[in-house]
């Protein structure tokens, strides 16, 4: 399964009839340019959950920057990077799922 097939079932593996309302997945692009995705974590397992950041800058064309805020996932990178922002999420999210 590819990782937007991934995200696509654990966004649905999350969606109870309320969290859906008042949490999510968003996915938009930056004007300088690059990807933005921003996943809520809060009312999911992995809420409070440790996270590495992940910071790169080999130039305007080759950058992310993936970490945890305020409850929130947050991803950002080059027009080149969306893919291995959502990869970087799911290696996380299978890696602490292995710990419960």
């Amino acid at each position: 399964m590819n990782d937007i097939q991934w995200l696509e079932n654990w966004y649905r593996s999350q969606c109870d009839g309320d969290w859906e309302h008042c949490y999510g997945v968003r996915i938009s692009t930056l004007d300088n340019p690059g990807w933005a995705v921003q996943i809520n974590l809060n009312e999911t397992p992995l809420f409070g959950e440790p996270f590495d950041t992940i910071n790169i800058d080999n130039g305007d064309d080759d950058w992310i920057i993936c970490r945890i805020r305020d409850g929130y996932f947050e991803g950002n990178g080059d027009p080149n990077k969306l893919e291995k922002i959502i990869s970087i999420f799911r290696h996380w999210v299978e890696d602490t799922e292995r710990r419960f």
